[in-house]
């Protein structure tokens, strides 16, 4: 495991000992705004109820397509998220959990007995779960063999990634983890300008989501470093933080919660170059939120409509073809020609510009295509 630092010990009293439930937070920032979608909220109903009480998180990060699946959420805490996604795994599937903190993992490892009786009685299929204790910017490491090293299909984070210090290590770990094709599926906080050193240092603001956020264009090249050539902007919403004294601390930044999908896909271009290619979706995906059966939704400029002959750059009909969505489309054009830039595609600011209604859904910033 790796070694602790004064941040992760502090993350870990926090998460330990200081909260007691989602009732205990000081701010906004370490939950989710808005209802789940409604298949999300009739799987928590099969979650138990001391799981769903020491849930903290941002985002709704479970992604399409998981049926028989390998996955990994990091910060797993109580593990709500893991509980959830066991169900969509199913009995082929497999759903690890990673945390640093004892009494979380207490909570989640209590809480399996309870799923497993739960499964039996409603003749549920879940998927084989676990949990494991480590720190997230080594987990590869600490991860079941057939899950190391290239082995995993998709890992998630909800409201965690900010909460380290090393957040590269993080990234890096998940490229490591996933097979080519793989996705990073996560949600976290983002601000519009780096974080003072003065609020990084203050431990109630850091544990509550806030000064650990990265800036995202920060966010952006460090994803690129590590290997996600074209990070992909799937929906965002503006944190308020409802505390006053800690809104004077921050001053102006803008906070948000946003949610992110990075695969790992190594022929990526760092632009959205135009191919002449086009993809017709099948209406095949199960139905999770974003998507359905009239429209796939890749990211905040990617619904595709079922039937409908929809333009791609060379990037998102690799994330399509290349990935676990391949059978849901079909494909048109290859790359053997090529027609220069993507038209329209942006080098924007993401979350709308950073306005001030935050309603959020802007550019992917650094890479989508309109």
């Amino acid at each position: 495991m790796a070694t602790s630092t004064a941040t992760t010990q502090s993350v870990q009293d926090y998460y330990g000992k200081v909260l007691q439930n989602s009732d205990s937070l000081a701010t906004n920032a370490c939950t989710t705004a808005g209802r789940p979608p409604p298949i999300i909220r009739e799987l928590i109903k099969n979650v138990s109820p001391e799981v769903i009480s020491k849930y903290y998180g941002c985002g709704i990060c479970i992604p399409d397509c998981l049926e028989g699946r390998k996955v990994v959420d990091l910060g797993s805490g109580s593990g709500r998220d893991v509980f959830i996604i066991s169900q969509l795994v199913g009995g082929k599937g497999k759903v690890v959990g990673v945390d640093m903190t004892k009494e979380q993992l207490e909570v989640a490892r209590e809480g399996v007995k309870f799923h497993e009786d739960k499964a039996t009685e409603m003749k549920l299929s879940f998927g084989n779960v676990d949990f494991v204790e480590g720190y997230i910017e080594k987990f590869n490491d600490i991860l079941p063999d057939d899950m190391k090293d290239g082995q995993t299909d998709v890992v998630v984070s909800n409201c965690v990634i900010n909460l380290s210090p090393d957040k590269e290590a993080v990234l890096r770990d998940a490229y490591k983890c996933l097979k080519e094709g793989g996705e990073l599926y996560f949600s976290d906080v983002y601000s519009d300008r780096r974080v003072p050193d003065e609020l990084r240092k203050d431990e109630t603001l850091w544990g509550e989501c806030i000064s650990g956020a990265l800036y995202w264009n920060d966010f952006l090249g460090l994803a690129k470093k590590c290997g996600f050539s074209d990070p992909r902007l799937v929906e965002d919403s503006r944190i308020s933080i409802n505390n006053a004294a800690l809104e004077r601390k921050c001053g102006n930044i803008k906070f948000y919660s946003a949610t992110y999908r990075l695969f790992k896909l190594p022929e990526l271009e760092s632009d959205c170059e135009d191919y002449g290619q086009a993809v017709i979706y099948k209406g095949t995906v199960p139905f999770l939120g974003g998507s359905s059966e009239h429209a796939f939704k890749l990211d905040a400029h990617h619904v595709i409509e079922k039937g409908k002959v929809f333009p791609v750059c060379g990037n998102t009909w690799r994330m399509l073809k290349e990935t676990r969505f391949q059978e849901h489309f079909d494909y048109i054009g290859n790359f053997n020609e090529h027609y220069g830039i993507f038209d329209g595609c942006g080098k924007n600011v993401p979350f709308e510009s950073v306005n001030d209604n935050g309603k959020g859904g802007g550019a992917s910033g650094g890479g989508g295509c309109c």
